[in-house]
């Protein structure tokens, strides 16, 4: 038998979810939300479709010890909802700073979860950062306006790899100081 390891990680509650580590048994939610084309689009990492292994993957990669990026699920079984109902990250950065990366299932899209996951991200700060970042593609307005929602302000424009559009994407840079 194999049991999840103990991660020395948070659980940053809020009203209607809890952002809590992920853990293998996640695995399916987050290949059938995360793989959903019209979500892996609007990030630079996840593929469409989803090789075998690349969910396994990256929980492991975000529940090792010595790992660089931190990911909680954001888990809305306590008023009713999914335990996936989206992923939220912290990748360090150094000079004390991460980058804030986030995606949410398109069920949950409009309801406003996607501000209250950054925000209870950016008020618990669990990495203790005086900065965190974020980049969306221009093409998707939503994501932006939850970063300037959630306090976080313009920095320039820039462009990222889009693993899923195999293309450069035009991009707009944010930071928060905390």
């Amino acid at each position: 038998m194999k049991l999840d390891p103990i991660i020395n990680q948070p659980v940053i509650e809020t009203e209607r979810f809890d952002l809590r580590p992920l853990r293998r048994s996640d695995k399916g939610l987050i290949e059938m939300c995360g793989g959903d084309e019209r979500v892996a689009r609007m990030t630079t990492s996840i593929p469409h479709p989803l090789p075998p292994g690349t969910i396994e993957a990256f929980i492991a990669r975000v529940t090792d010890p010595d790992r660089v990026e931190d990911a909680w699920a954001m888990d809305g079984t306590k008023s009713g909802g999914s335990e996936v109902m989206g992923v939220i990250s912290l990748l360090r950065m150094d000079r004390n700073q991460s980058e804030v990366g986030y995606w949410v299932a398109p069920i949950y899209w409009n309801t406003g979860l996607a501000s209250d996951a950054v925000w209870a991200l950016v008020n618990a700060n669990p990495l203790d950062n005086t900065t965190m970042f974020a980049s969306v593609f221009q093409d998707n307005p939503a994501s932006a306006r939850v970063l300037i929602h959630c306090g976080f302000e313009y920095l320039g424009d820039a462009e990222s790899f889009s693993v899923a559009r195999d293309a450069t994407v035009p991009t707009w840079t944010y930071s928060r100081k905390l």
